[in-house]
């Protein structure tokens, strides 16, 4: 029997399929419903299953054995991919988390900010957008050493303040740039209010960026560590989670 930890996103649905010792990940864009999207996913999955969800829509998912919050998935995930792991920094498309744990992945302290959208993936896409470019190649345009100021607290104000910046004639990837820097800056300022211990771990999307990972070390002044599979922290923290489960019930 697999356990499957299925992270819901507003962007993409990841499922981690676990058997016990190897893990089969699987991704999909979210599009227009979460829940369709992962009835698709688990089409082709026959073997017997335990299903447990997390993340943004996880509550519209009908067929789960198990639902847990994104919180205790992240720690879980982030344990496994780095053990050495005590804090998680996580931008997913509709918030910001950083979360502290235990040399078990177990959550010791967190602060998320849901509030306001300036300091989400979302608003980074919504830059690429205006700029026109692909969110997915960040790396390769980003290459600036002069960020531009971008001051706005709100995500609306804050794209009006990029479109001045364009009419100005303000290069793209210093656009960019300051945007992450601001996004960076908000996501750091919850490790202000609840603190943080080494070793600190990077999941999420946006993680796979380097340039992403590089303003994060330069800000905070510490080795900001993530993994290959670390889009998939909160999909394999929920399986690991079904999986301990499925062992008590046996």
């Amino acid at each position: 029997m697999n356990s499957i930890g299925i992270d819901a996103g507003s962007t993409a649905v990841k499922l981690a399929i676990y058997d016990g010792k190897e893990f089969d990940l699987r991704i999909r864009p979210t599009g227009w419903s979460p829940k369709e999207t992962v009835s698709k996913m688990l089409e082709d999955i026959e073997n017997e299953k335990y299903i447990v969800t997390t993340g943004y829509g996880r509550m519209s998912i009908a067929n789960y054995d198990k639902r847990v919050t994104e919180i205790t998935c992240h720690g879980k995930g982030a344990n496994y991919l780095r053990e050495q792991t005590r804090t998680i920094i996580d931008i997913g498309g509709q918030d910001s988390k950083i979360i502290r744990v235990n040399n078990k992945g177990q959550v010791i302290d967190f602060l998320m900010n849901d509030k306001c959208a300036a300091g989400t993936g979302k608003f980074l896409e919504m830059t690429c957008h205006l700029l026109e470019k692909d969110i997915r190649d960040l790396d390769e345009f980003v290459n600036s050493t002069n960020p531009a100021n971008i001051n706005a607290m709100c995500a609306v104000f804050a794209e009006s303040e990029i479109i001045s910046l364009l009419a100005s004639g303000e290069r793209l990837e210093d656009i960019a740039a300051g945007v992450i820097d601001s996004i960076v800056k908000r996501t750091l300022s919850l490790i202000g209010r609840v603190g943080f211990d080494e070793d600190i771990f990077f999941s999420g999307g946006l993680s796979r960026s380097k340039v992403i990972r590089k303003c994060f070390e330069n800000t905070l002044k510490k080795k900001i560590h993530t993994h290959k599979h670390s889009q998939f922290t909160g999909a394999i923290g929920a399986a690991l989670i079904g999986y301990e489960v499925m062992l008590k019930e046996d």
